[in-house]
């Protein structure tokens, strides 16, 4: 695409771009503060459409707004919790909701609702204002946040969906699903499309209703029908999801998954799984034995710190398994996780 300036100089913006960044400071980030800022002034010198830089400046600015809030709580594990705001405070699922709120923020977890009323409130009610993120949505109907989160410094709006959604899963570790109208099934498959490709990390998503509820069940037989028996997902997918009826069993879940589990990362072509304690040399053999489905080749095996993560202090006293992952079975990865937390129990 030719400049509409046809003065732009390339060399003297990145002289100018190295300056900026060099008044950030010592930043270990600086390679890409200076791509992000390389960027924006391509964009400048390539087109001029007013709607395509308002984009991006509300989305810059809803990004770093988040980011800040976000930082100081990225030690404390976190749980989204999605459901219909139409729900009353009257209804089973509200008080399930909040329950199940507090039995998780009992357990040291924070919870990130959609800020609103309905499930969200509940969710904001049950893990109290001190543990509570309320992500928003400006709409023309609604939404104005609920009064568990309003005012609070984590009550944050959100004008575009897309990044809305982004912080629902990049800021947690766990998706809880009630029962809900559109919106609640659009944040239910993105959280299940994201794990089923590989485009975020290994997580519980739990579906949650009242004892005697049949929503779920009508919604999984559905998936079953149309998705899994017609060959549009795989069988394996189903094993993304668990469904309860109870507060206290949604959150054990939650902890069961991160009884040693801890995180995953990719480096050389190598998937690193890592857990908080070590894992016994049967145990991997097991492991071998039984989910050697999910590799491309090789086979699972324990192994010490990259010198990346050493040179970056990266979790070096985590436990680590190392193996070539297909990068396409991560249900049968997401059953090998919780399958490796039940043995270490």
């Amino acid at each position: 695409m030719p400049p509409i300036n046809d003065k732009f100089d390339p060399e003297k913006a990145n002289q100018l771009i190295d300056e900026l960044v060099a008044l950030v400071g010592n930043h270990r980030c600086k390679e890409w503060l200076r791509q992000i800022i390389s960027t924006v002034v391509k964009m400048g010198a390539e087109h001029d459409d007013r709607g395509d830089y308002k984009l991006m400046n509300t989305t810059v600015k809803e990004l770093r707004r988040a980011f800040r809030i976000f930082i100081p709580y990225r030690e404390t594990r976190k749980v989204s919790v999605f459901g219909s705001s139409r729900t009353p405070e009257t209804d089973p699922a509200y008080h399930l909701a909040k329950a199940f709120a507090q039995k998780i923020t009992s357990q040291g977890y924070m919870v990130v609702s959609g800020g609103g009323p309905g499930i969200m409130a509940a969710a904001n009610e049950g893990a109290g204002r001190e543990r509570s993120f309320g992500i928003n949505i400006k709409l023309p109907f609604e939404q104005s946040a609920n009064r568990f989160i309003c005012d609070d410094v984590k009550s944050i709006h959100f004008k575009y969906f897309f990044t809305r959604k982004l912080f629902f899963i990049k800021e947690s570790s766990a998706t809880v699903v009630f029962p809900g109208g559109f919106g609640t099934l659009d944040e239910g498959f993105e959280s299940l499309t994201l794990l089923q490709t590989g485009k975020c990390l290994p997580r519980p998503i739990i579906l949650v209703e009242p004892e005697g509820g049949s929503y779920w069940s009508h919604w999984l037989n559905a998936i079953e029908l149309s998705l899994s028996a017609t060959g549009f997902i795989s069988t394996n997918d189903s094993k993304l999801i668990r469904v309860t009826h109870s507060a206290d069993e949604a959150a054990q879940m939650i902890c069961d998954f991160y009884h040693v589990y801890h995180s995953l990362r990719y480096l050389h072509k190598q998937t690193l799984l890592k857990f908080t304690a070590p894992l016994p040399q049967n145990l991997i053999q097991y492991l071998n034995d039984t989910y050697s489905d999910l590799l491309s080749s090789g086979s699972i095996a324990s192994a010490d710190p990259f010198p990346e993560e050493i040179e970056n202090d990266e979790d070096t006293e985590l436990f680590r398994l190392v193996f070539h992952f297909d990068k396409i079975s991560f249900g049968r990865l997401v059953e090998m996780i919780w399958d490796i937390n039940a043995k270490m129990k």
